[in-house]
């Protein structure tokens, strides 16, 4: 005897209308982005066509001579950012640890309002800062820094101030505040009972975070991570007024640098020729390019952890 399918609730209008809608909303953002790329590969045509894939890998920056490399680009920008990134993250989680806990309820939600105040500043008064206070302490220390650790090529030069050294720093400063906000939001979500068991077990508070919290948390951590990253490729006012804006590659970290966002905002008021605009929209491709294959692997590493 078979048994009759019993028929699911059809969906209504008025949901029906609310799902297309919604959808329609996602679909939009996808189209502006196929759009946002697709004006710039048509308007980068030019300099694909005349350099191709080298443009990449070369290291020449010719206005005069319309002669193009974007390496010294993506060098300064993934130096700088990956700089930042080791700085920021043990800054950041460890800040987000001590305010979930050890900080005072009041302590930690004053400590929070702080932080997250500092995501509200406008990166140009973050550069201004760099410019009149940083890049002056950055200077008073890497003397000290090429005497102490010279023998690593990483600090050795001239100390300028400006440089890869300081847009690192700033960066660091900039991509904070998401990496703590994001850990500790994260962090309120592991359940109570599985620290609580721990803590019945014996367990010292290190060890209740080094072996629930943190590994409960990981792939928030790890999303924290590359929106920090994401955050700070794209940087440009901020890199632009500590880094030197010097199109060359350097194992030095007092030298000063470039980054691809930097050379969009300096030179494409004053782009001459249709070669050297069509090779600044290259390097906005390729910004571009590079920003979608950084989201990417972390939306992929985040699905690897959490199958785990």
């Amino acid at each position: 005897m078979t048994v009759a399918a019993i028929p699911g609730p059809r969906e209504r209008a008025g949901d029906r209308l609310f799902r297309l809608t919604i959808a329609g909303f996602a679909g939009l953002v996808l189209l502006v982005v196929l759009a946002l790329a697709w004006q710039l590969a048509r308007a980068s045509t030019q300099t694909w066509r005349t350099f191709g894939p080298a443009f990449l890998w070369t290291s020449t920056w010719d206005p005069v001579g319309e002669v193009f490399g974007a390496l010294p680009f993506l060098y300064g920008t993934a130096v700088s950012s990956l700089l930042a990134l080791l700085i920021a993250v043990p800054l950041g989680v460890g800040s987000a640890v001590f305010l979930t806990e050890l900080a005072p309820r009041r302590a930690a939600e004053a400590l929070m309002f702080a932080v997250e105040l500092l995501a509200a500043v406008p990166s140009v008064i973050l550069g201004l800062i760099g410019v009149f206070v940083l890049v002056p302490a950055v200077r008073a220390v890497e003397p000290i820094l090429g005497k102490t650790l010279g023998f690593l090529p990483f600090f050795r030069g001239a100390p300028y101030g400006v440089g890869l050294l300081s847009a690192s720093l700033i960066l660091a400063f900039m991509v904070l505040p998401y990496i703590t906000t994001i850990t500790r939001e994260i962090l309120l979500t592991v359940p109570r009972p599985l620290k609580e068991g721990m803590y019945a077990l014996g367990a010292t508070r290190w060890e209740v975070v080094r072996g629930v919290s943190l590994p409960y948390a990981r792939s928030g951590v790890l999303g924290a991570v590359f929106l920090a990253l994401g955050r700070a490729l794209g940087e440009t006012m901020a890199v632009t007024m500590v880094i030197g804006n010097t199109p060359k590659i350097s194992a030095s970290l007092f030298d000063p640098a470039y980054s691809m966002a930097a050379v969009i905002a300096n030179e494409l008021a004053e782009a001459a020729s249709d070669a050297h605009l069509s090779a600044l929209i290259a390097i906005g491709l390729t910004l571009l390019a590079v920003t979608v294959a950084v989201n990417g692997a972390a939306r992929l590493m985040i699905y690897r952890l959490e199958r785990r």
